[in-house]
């Protein structure tokens, strides 16, 4: 998969946070403050942009694009979490075409940038228990489509697996034990996300 490639990917999964902006901030809601939803589709906005101004060569520049795009636009924890994830992602990806290799060692650096930044595990219901599943589900797959399709499934289980977990980050951690029933605003992004890259909208 080439630069003009993800880019497309990566515009389907602007069209998906913009569709599901009032889901997102309605599972905010729950859990914090209530406008995860609008943050992330103003990031996803000016990812829209910057794509269409700098129309990236490969698919580490794209990537990069957007994580730069989110990290000026998004403010708030999901702008410092989303654009530090892309710019993980642009790190792994490498410098030529996106392979399943590429994919995994991207979704990979992606979690752990996240994870080194703000401390955060898998277990804690946050992003990282979509990141994580669907880096590491990738490891084995022959085919890019292959991988692609294992992240997207892997991040979606990871998302509704936060919906029983305890909160240990952030504002939902004051919530303790009622945190319990609600999903992680952030892996449901997430997993948005990676199902509209990997190309299954429905």
């Amino acid at each position: 998969m080439n630069g003009a490639e993800v880019t497309g990917r990566l515009l389907a999964a602007a069209d998906a946070i913009e569709a599901a902006q009032e889901d997102l901030s309605a599972a905010d809601r729950a859990i914090g403050d209530g406008d995860h939803g609008a943050g992330m589709a103003r990031a996803f906005a000016a990812v829209r942009k910057a794509l269409a101004e700098k129309q990236p060569a490969t698919p580490a520049e794209a990537f990069k694009t957007a994580g730069m795009a989110i990290l000026f636009s998004a403010g708030g924890a999901s702008g410092a979490v989303f654009g530090t994830y892309f710019m993980g992602l642009a790190k792994g990806a490498g410098s030529g075409e996106l392979t399943a290799e590429a994919f995994a060692m991207a979704l990979k650096e992606g979690a752990s940038a996240v994870s080194a930044r703000g401390g955060a595990k898998p277990g804690q219901k946050t992003m990282l228990d979509a990141a994580f599943p669907a880096a590491e589900t990738c490891s084995g797959a022959e085919t890019l489509f292959d991988a692609l399709r294992r992240s997207a499934i892997a991040a979606e289980h990871g998302a509704q697996a936060t919906i029983g977990m305890i909160a240990a980050t952030g504002k939902a951690k004051t919530l303790g034990e009622r945190s319990i029933g609600h999903i992680d605003p952030g892996a449901k992004s997430l997993a948005i996300i990676l199902r509209a890259f990997a190309g299954q909208n429905a």
